[in-house]
């Protein structure tokens, strides 16, 4: 995991910071208004050979993340545990 948030952190660190605003700002409409900024990231995050490889191994652990927040939009801290999973994934990662 540590490898690849660091390139993460390295390559779209200002995309990811960017969405982490947007998505704090808009509780209630950040699906909508922060869909761009998610895109961004999965350009960013394309480009880099451990990010593709985490998004690939770890997709259905990032898909329930995503569920929880889709659900819990007004309490994402409510989705902790589904970070938690997908992180536990990614550090098992390897290219």
């Amino acid at each position: 995991r540590q490898a690849a948030l660091e390139i993460t952190a390295r390559y779209c660190r200002s995309e990811m910071e960017e969405y982490g605003r947007c998505v704090a700002s808009s509780p209630a409409s950040w699906q909508r208004d922060c869909h761009g900024l998610r895109l961004s990231i999965s350009r960013c995050a394309a480009a880099h050979p451990i990010v593709q490889r985490i998004r690939q191994d770890c997709a259905e652990p990032f898909a329930a993340f995503e569920q929880c927040l889709k659900e819990n939009q007004a309490s994402v801290m409510n989705c902790s545990d589904h970070v938690n999973a997908f992180l536990l994934c990614a550090d098992q990662v390897k290219l």
